[in-house]
């Protein structure tokens, strides 16, 4: 039992050492060792009914049965040809209806009324729009030459029979919901949403109802890293606050991990000796703590850990830093747990107006508002504190600078990530 197993001295750990820059990760570097020792279980999977599947996460290749559409399909009103007969006048042969099949097939110098999405006949490789064609005494005279292939829509030409239309780890929106129709599944498996436990640790910290004392803060963390985790498809249980107290903390930890798939904390990860994080984390199991301190800022003190199959991730405590670093640099762990792949943030590109600075050698993530002037899309960078809790509420976004140049200058392109969830829009500004 993980209760039985005695807490690990401090040396440790990083609670009695400075974070030393030539001996820390760069954020995907840290990633990658992480993925290289923690095991993380498989999500299960589950059916639901399709109206139910919107934002869950596909865990079976959806593959077309049959070409779709399954026949050629008119992509106007007017009369289905063969345009071998070429310019002549054809006469008309019956007539289409919408949801049907074709009466029977055409014969050449015959023609068939259709209407937009009809069904071509046999016989049929075109379409006239009506505009196009004149009507007398039951026949068409054609204002101009047709070819194979005018107006209308081939057989297959949208996903072919035995096709992948949908790979497996893909989240389901709209556009996916109609594919899945298409195909006929409408009992969807898909993975389940992980549990997390969010746990917040700090002796300042106080309830979000209550009122503040010198040297306390209301716990908004717990609120900010549950709203991006079930942005990103996870189910997240709120747990009792820890202490900074090695059993208080040992106590939560294991009811979590007992209860959840994996946990997130917030706080207690930085250097100093109340800071218990990393050392009660490795005394629940193996592979514990694979990576404490991360060379980037905001979010230095970030821990990445595991037990058994279930990841710990230590966030900083500062609101700024722990939002930034779930998003920026664990997601990829998350996405791991919901079964989610190639998920990538939205990006808006946008003109810098001032210049976006960094460190030299470090990964800085840069909060940033996009502005709308004149056309055109300019990135401000917003001033850099990571105990503010309303600053990533003013950011469009962030800019990540790499270790190399670490300098965006004003007048140069720069990306603009969006934020799983939240964030402010992009504002219309005057000239």
């Amino acid at each position: 039992m993980r209760d039985s197993q005695a807490l690990l001295p401090a040396e440790t750990f990083a609670a009695n050492r400075e974070f030393v820059a030539e001996q820390m990760l760069a954020p995907d570097q840290a990633i990658v060792a992480y993925f290289a020792r923690a095991q993380l279980a498989p999500p299960g999977i589950e059916r639901v009914l399709l109206d139910d599947a919107l934002g869950r996460i596909l865990a079976v290749d959806a593959r077309a049965a049959e070409d779709h559409p399954t026949h050629a399909r008119s992509t106007m009103d007017g009369f289905a040809v063969a345009s071998r007969d070429g310019v002549a006048s054809r006469r008309i042969a019956g007539e289409i209806r919408m949801g049907h099949a074709p009466p029977h097939g055409i014969r050449p110098g015959e023609a068939m009324r259709i209407p937009t999405g009809g069904a071509l006949p046999d016989g049929a490789d075109a379409v006239v729009p009506v505009e196009d064609a004149v009507e007398e005494d039951g026949a068409i005279i054609l204002r101009g030459a047709v070819a194979a292939g005018d107006y209308l829509t081939p057989a297959a030409s949208d996903m072919a029979a035995g096709e992948i239309a949908l790979h497996a780890g893909r989240r389901i929106g709209g556009p996916e919901l109609g594919v899945l129709a298409t195909l006929g599944v409408t009992d969807v498996p898909v993975y389940r949403r992980p549990l997390f436990g969010v746990v917040s640790t700090g002796d300042e910290l106080v309830d979000a109802e209550r009122a503040l004392h010198t040297g306390q803060v209301r716990d908004s963390n717990r609120y900010a890293v549950a709203g991006a985790l079930r942005a990103m498809g996870v189910d997240v249980r709120q747990f009792p606050r820890a202490i900074d107290e090695p059993e208080s903390l040992r106590s939560v930890l294991s009811a979590v991990l007992d209860e959840c798939d994996g946990v997130l904390l917030t706080g207690g990860s930085s250097v100093g000796a109340r800071d218990l994080v990393p050392r009660v984390t490795a005394s629940l199991g193996e592979p514990g703590v694979i990576v404490h301190g991360i060379r980037l800022k905001p979010g230095k003190p970030t821990m990445l850990a595991a037990v058994g199959s279930s990841p710990v991730i230590g966030l900083p405590g500062n609101p700024t830093s722990s939002l930034m670093v779930l998003e920026a640099v664990v997601r990829p762990v998350i996405s791991a747990c919901t079964g989610e792949r190639g998920a990538r943030a939205e990006v808006v590109d946008a003109i810098a107006d001032a210049p976006f600075e960094g460190r030299d050698g470090w990964t800085w993530f840069v909060p940033a508002q996009v502005r709308s002037v004149a056309g055109r899309l300019l990135a401000v960078p917003l001033r850099l504190h990571s105990a503010h809790v309303s600053l990533l509420a003013r950011a469009t976004g962030y800019v990540v600078l790499g270790e190399h140049p670490s300098r965006i200058e004003r007048g140069e392109p720069v990306r603009v990530r969006r934020f799983s969830c939240g964030g402010a829009a992009i504002v219309e500004a005057s000239a």
